[in-house]
């Protein structure tokens, strides 16, 4: 049994605490809103952002951030992308060296265009940062349906602690050393969604929403190995497979927010209505940049963005990627004739 400091009460931090309380882990959980902390401590559900999962009596929640980080074995930092930084600030204090981080959360910081693990890092040197991605809606892990999910980590024996302590039989855990590349996939499949959510709301369909995929992970493997990520991660769980259930399914809060957006709403009355984080309108602006940091072509992440921030509407976006000038699908393939 290992103790665990559960850092955010959101829905994903509840669907880990979960899942991890029925591995036999004993969990605390810490959350900024006094609220949740009720809410978990005398209803042991958080009723707002997961309903329907019951916690363990065993798991107690706090709103006092040192002590529920005390004497812990694993810390899993599990606050929305935006709050990172400040969130990994408080911790900072109380983390002795070496301890053990899995951050869970999904985006790249506009500001710095850091990776999560690397804004902790900064936060907090003294630490030993993991990360945890995959195609793993809350709803369906805290129902217990099988999931399957990667932690990545700069030295084998981290991961494989981190795959020992998640993995059961409905949470089938892998390993990889890409940190990088697991953590460009996980942020740019939301801005992605948020345009497959778009063509929704304008109407498309599945050719439309197969079509976003495919060059939406095109554009991601891109620029992800660009800065440095193993193309074979982008094949994989924390890539093509996360793109894919965040872009098919309604569980999806970015691409509900993209449909409202669709629809013709803006982004702050979409994410208004989803009324959670979503966070690839936090990662759209800082994949653009990124994109020209690196020389790299993303045109479907630049008419999101476009449309996000700059008043473009949906269908002249969609309209504008249609009609780009005309490519080979894959450049490296030779013509024999």
């Amino acid at each position: 049994m290992a103790k665990i400091g559960m850092i955010g009460a959101g829905s994903w931090g509840t669907a880990l605490t979960y899942r991890l309380s029925e591995n036999g882990h004993e969990v605390d959980v810490w959350s900024i809103d006094a609220s949740e902390v009720d809410m978990i401590n005398h209803d042991h559900e958080q009723k707002i952002k997961l309903p329907g999962t019951i916690l363990k009596e065993s798991v107690k929640a706090s709103t006092d951030l040192a002590s529920v980080m005390s004497d812990k074995d694993l810390l899993v930092l599990a606050v929305p992308s935006p709050f990172t930084r400040s969130t990994a600030a408080k911790m900072a204090p109380y983390v002795r060296y070496g301890q053990l981080i899995v951050s869970v959360a999904k985006g790249i910081e506009e500001s710095t265009l850091e990776t999560l693990s690397q804004v902790i890092s900064d936060e907090i040197p003294q630490s030993n940062v993991a990360v945890l991605s995959g195609p793993t809606h809350a709803e369906e892990v805290g129902k217990g349906i099988p999931t399957t999910i990667v932690a990545g980590a700069s030295d084998e024996k981290t991961a494989k602690y981190v795959q020992d302590i998640f993995m059961n039989e409905v949470f089938r855990v892998y390993t990889s050393p890409d940190m990088l590349g697991m953590q460009i996939g996980a942020a740019l499949k939301n801005v992605i969604a948020l345009g497959a959510g778009i063509a929704d709301g304008l109407g498309y369909g599945d050719n439309t929403k197969a079509a976003l995929i495919t060059r939406g992970i095109h554009e991601i493997e891109c620029l992800g190995v660009k800065m440095g990520g193993k193309m074979e991660t982008f094949m994989g769980l924390s890539g093509i497979g996360d793109l894919i259930v965040t872009c098919a399914s309604m569980h999806s809060r970015n691409r509900r927010a993209g449909i409202l957006i669709g629809q013709g709403k803006s982004y702050e009355e979409a994410m208004a209505e989803v009324k959670q984080v979503v966070e690839g309108v936090y990662s759209a602006k800082a994949a653009v940049e990124l994109g020209k940091k690196y020389g790299v072509e993303l045109p479907i992440i630049q008419e999101v963005s476009e449309i996000l921030f700059d008043g473009k509407s949906a269908k002249d976006g969609m309209k504008d990627l249609m009609l780009r000038e005309k490519k080979d699908e894959i450049p490296t393939l030779e013509w024999t004739k």
